[in-house]
C-alpha cells in the first residue's frame, strides 16, 4: 500500500504554496485554494517519518461529510472536492487560535489534571474527578496557533481579547459557532453508537464574513468513545475504547517518546502503519456509517494533478 507524504504540484495561476504537518496547500490566484490532505501523520506536534495509506483520504472525506452537514450553523469554505485526498475551497485569512471543545476529562486535559492543574484556559475545573469523566457542560480550552515543529499554547478567552489576537466581538461568535457545532456533532456521533467526546475547530475571515476552515470532526481533530461500553469502563476505572489519534500518542509514549528534545521516535514497523491505517478507515465506516472505498493508489500524485487541473479548468 503507498502512501502520499510529499507533493510538489504546479496548478494553473497558482500564487503560493503552505506545507502544514498534514495538509499541502496550494493558493490559486487571491480567492481560491487547493488542500492536498497527505497521508503524513503528526503527535506531539512531530511528523512521524512514515505515512499512514489512505489517512488523508479518510480525513478529507470525513471532513467533506461534517462540512456539509453543519452548514446551516455555519458558512464554510468547502467549494468541492475534486479528489478523494483534496478540498477545493474560499481562500481566508485565519484566526490565530484553535478553538477545543472538550466534554470529558481525558487526554492532554488528564495529564494537566492529574499533575495538578485546577484550571484550564481561564476554566475552573472541579475537585475529584476522574479521567475521562464528563464536565457538567461542555468547556471552552483554546490554543494559539503555533508554527510547525511548535507546539500549540493554551491560552484564555480574556487573554486572546487583551492581546488583540481575535476581537472580543469575533470571539464570542467564534465560542458560539464551536458550542453549536458540538452539539451537531455529539448528535450524529450519537446516532452512529459514539460519543464525540472533544475536538477542535479552526475559523477564518473573509470580506468581514466567519467560515469554519480546515477540517472538522475527523480522528486527527477528535476523539470518540464507543457509547455501549462508556459508563461499565468508567465505573471500572478501565480505559475507554476509543476511535481517535490517541492510541497512536499512546503507542509513542509506550515507547518513550512524547516529543522531548533528545527523544528517538520509535521504529515504525510494516505492521504498525497498516494497523494505523485500519483505524482511520475502521472510524471512517462508523462515524459516517458507510463503506470506505479505497481510491486507486498506484500514481497518486498524477491522479490529484489531473482531477484538480480539470476542476480548476471549469472555473
Amino acid at each position: 500500500m503507498k502512501a502520499l507524504t510529499q507533493t510538489n504540484f504546479k496548478f494553473k495561476n497558482q500564487t503560493g504554496f503552505y506545507k502544514g504537518k498534514v495538509r499541502d496547500v496550494y493558493f490559486i490566484g487571491d480567492d481560491i485554494l487547493v488542500m492536498v490532505v497527505s497521508d503524513r501523520i503528526s503527535a506531539f506536534d512531530v511528523v512521524l517519518p512514515k505515512g499512514i495509506p489512505f489517512k488523508g483520504q479518510v480525513l478529507n472525506q470525513i471532513a467533506s461529510k461534517f462540512l456539509d452537514a453543519t452548514a446551516d450553523i455555519v458558512p464554510n469554505w468547502k467549494i468541492a472536492n475534486p479528489d478523494p485526498m483534496v478540498t477545493l475551497g474560499v481562500n481566508c485569512q485565519s484566526f490565530p487560535v484553535e478553538m477545543i471543545v472538550r466534554a470529558y476529562l481525558t487526554g492532554s486535559s488528564w495529564r494537566e489534571y492529574k499533575n495538578g492543574a485546577r484550571e484550564i484556559c481561564g476554566v475552573k475545573i472541579p475537585e475529584g474527578m476522574r479521567e475521562h469523566q464528563a464536565f457538567e457542560k461542555p468547556i471552552l480550552t483554546p490554543t494559539t496557533k503555533a508554527e510547525q515543529g511548535a507546539h500549540d499554547e493554551n491560552i484564555s478567552r480574556d487573554k486572546i481579547i487583551s492581546s488583540g489576537l481575535v476581537s472580543a466581538s469575533d470571539y464570542l461568535q467564534l465560542e458560539d459557532y464551536s458550542l453549536k457545532l458540538f452539539k451537531r456533532g455529539q448528535e450524529i456521533a450519537d446516532k452512529m453508537g459514539l460519543i464525540l467526546v472533544d475536538t477542535k475547530y479552526e475559523f477564518g475571515k473573509k470580506d468581514g464574513k466567519i467560515y469554519l476552515i480546515d477540517e472538522i470532526h475527523t480522528p486527527d481533530s477528535s476523539r470518540y468513545f464507543y457509547k455501549d461500553t462508556y459508563q461499565e469502563r468508567f465505573d471500572k476505572g478501565e480505559n475507554q475504547r476509543q476511535l481517535s489519534k490517541e492510541f497512536v500518542r499512546e503507542w509513542l509514549m509506550d515507547n518513550g517518546f512524547q516529543g522531548k528534545p533528545g527523544q528517538q521516535i520509535p521504529e515504525m514497523t510494516d505492521e504498525i502503519v497498516n494497523s494505523v491505517s485500519d483505524r482511520y478507515i475502521e472510524l471512517f465506516e462508523k462515524i459516517t456509517g458507510e463503506k470506505f472505498q479505497k481510491a486507486k493508489s498506484e500514481n497518486i500524485e498524477n491522479r490529484i494533478f489531473e482531477n484538480v487541473s480539470n476542476y480548476l479548468g471549469k472555473l
